[in-house]
């Protein structure tokens, strides 16, 4: 049956209140209904095992071109971001990519950072440690870290932090349609000033190669194939738009849950090494991509439902991390559960797998674990406040008092 046929329940994706439990009971109710809702962009997918075939089909892409189409972007500095995002390339080009710079993104690769990630941890611990441990998490720590890491992975000055946030933060909504038709002249311009900066940072590091991503990316060589500068350029861009906001939004996150479960924390500060699975567990149950899209090239028939060329498919991740055929208790939240053969979906799957998830998943743990080893209980002093589940699911704001 044409996927058009069914009489799917409708998910109101643009609903600005889509957030916190809210969020939680409008998509357990719709997958209690069915494995598809319609939606205002396309179908949504709400099935593990589907949604792992759309993300890992050669019949389906990532809709960057597509969204560029719509919006008419025919030119100009984010056109070019985006034909060249590697999240946006397939086939034998992308085969290329990733084989010239997987071994820059390697679990190995990213402990290398780990060392740097501690001294922020510190730095950023003493200002709530001076304040008795009361703060509003997300501007005081989720906020400032993940860029000072990113700074430091591209080898670029710490000073520089700032600006690498309102880059990626701006960027990153061009995934957003409402966010883009209202603001495409200032998404343009932060893709430009970021191209200009770190076309300079990379003839730097030609000239004076160190420790980090870039000089990495410049040696990276396979078959005597190296990269481009404009391919060089826009793997950095990918790595910082997917590596910043997203990281705050992640940590924030996994903060609030511990918060509402004390005995969790508890249980954390009792045994910090338990911050891998805290990280895990905050990835499965609240993942701040929940949808990741695509668009289908030519027809694809998935359980019995044909999908014709020119549908645009939103698989859930937050449904797919819940799937209860291969997770406990999904809807509960608890980082001792035994859930190391359960595949979170936060990151994807298939060929367009989160380039930088071995780095975010350092970051989170070096996070979680300082945290843990500093401060023997967290509380929340206020409600926080999320954004929608639109594009980056993130935390506005995270009152808490840390007890040391």
């Amino acid at each position: 049956m044409l996927v058009t046929d069914l009489d799917l329940p409708v998910l109101d994706y643009l609903d600005p209140e889509l957030r916190g439990d809210r969020f939680h009971e409008v998509m357990a109710d719709l997958r209690s209904r069915h494995w598809l809702a319609q939606g205002p962009y396309g179908v949504f997918v709400l099935d593990r095992k589907a949604g792992e075939e759309f993300l890992r089909s050669r019949s389906t892409t990532f809709p960057g071109l597509t969204i560029a189409e719509l919006f008419d972007i025919q030119d100009g500095p984010l056109h070019e971001e985006i034909v060249r995002n590697i999240i946006n390339i397939n086939g034998d080009d992308h085969r290329r990519l990733r084989a010239l710079v997987n071994p820059a993104f390697t679990p190995r690769a990213a402990d290398r950072y780990r060392p740097a990630m501690r001294e922020f941890l510190e730095a950023l611990w003493k200002s709530v440690a001076a304040d008795g441990g009361a703060c509003e998490f997300v501007e005081a720590f989720a906020k400032p870290y993940p860029s000072l890491v990113i700074a430091n992975v591209m080898g670029a000055p710490l000073t520089d932090a700032p600006r690498l946030h309102d880059w990626s933060a701006w960027i990153q909504r061009q995934f957003d349609p409402p966010v883009l038709m209202e603001h495409r002249a200032t998404i343009e311009g932060r893709v430009e000033s970021f191209y200009a900066w770190a076309g300079a940072l990379i003839e730097e590091r030609r000239r004076t190669p160190g420790d980090d991503l870039i000089s990495t990316l410049i040696a990276a060589e396979q078959d005597g194939d190296r990269l481009s500068d404009v391919e060089c350029m826009n793997l950095v861009l990918n790595v910082l738009v997917g590596g910043v906001d997203t990281s705050q939004a992640q940590l924030s996150h996994a903060v609030r849950l511990l918060a509402q479960h004390p005995d969790q924390w508890a249980a954390l500060h009792a045994d910090p090494t338990l911050a891998g699975a805290a990280v895990e567990e905050a990835l499965r149950f609240e993942p701040i991509t929940p949808f990741t899209a695509r668009v289908v090239l030519e027809e694809i028939v998935v359980d019995d439902v044909v999908f014709p060329a020119g549908t645009v498919v939103m698989v859930s991740a937050f449904n797919g991390n819940r799937d209860p055929e291969a997770v406990d208790a999904p809807d509960v939240f608890d980082i001792t559960a035994p859930r190391a053969t359960s595949r979170i979906m936060t990151f994807g799957a298939g060929i367009h797998y989160c380039l930088g998830a071995n780095l975010a998943r350092a970051e989170l743990q070096e996070a979680l674990m300082f945290l843990a080893r500093n401060a023997s209980a967290v509380e929340l002093t206020g409600t926080p406040e999320l954004e929608s589940a639109t594009g980056i699911y993130g935390v506005t704001s995270l009152p808490v008092r840390f007890t040391f």
